[in-house]
C-alpha cells in the first residue's frame, strides 16, 4: 500500500480543492487553454530539472513510495502528476480568493 502514497497525497490535494470550481464558480476547468498554459512551463521546467538530477544522482525517488511506473529520464509519473496537481490546487485557490473578494485581474470580459 505504500506504493500509492504519492498518489494519495496528490489525490488529497485535489480533494481540498476541487470543491472550490462548484461552490465558488472560479471557472478554472472552463478555460482549459488557459490552465494548460499556466501549467505547462511548470512541468517542463520541473520534469527537466528532475530528469537532470535523477541523472546525475543528485535526486531520486523512493521507489516503496511511487507507482514504479518512469517516464524517459526515469522520472515517476507521480512526480510529474505533481506538476500538474500542485499548480492546479494553486489556481484555483487563487481564483477562489479571488471570487471571494471580488479582486480583477485585469482579463474579466
Amino acid at each position: 500500500m505504500g506504493h500509492l502514497s504519492y498518489v494519495a497525497i496528490l489525490a488529497f490535494v485535489l480533494a481540498g480543492c476541487l470543491w472550490l470550481e462548484i461552490v465558488l464558480r472560479t471557472r478554472v476547468f472552463a478555460r482549459p487553454r488557459r490552465l494548460a498554459l499556466s501549467i505547462a512551463p511548470v512541468v517542463v521546467v520541473f520534469f527537466g530539472w528532475d530528469a537532470y538530477a535523477v541523472a546525475h544522482g543528485h535526486w531520486w525517488f523512493d521507489p516503496d513510495r511511487i507507482l514504479g511506473l518512469y517516464l524517459p529520464g526515469a522520472v515517476p509519473v507521480d512526480e510529474v502528476a505533481f506538476f500538474i496537481v500542485i499548480p492546479i490546487a494553486s489556481i484555483l485557490t487563487l481564483e477562489a480568493v479571488r471570487s471571494v473578494r471580488g479582486w480583477r485581474a485585469g482579463d474579466e470580459s
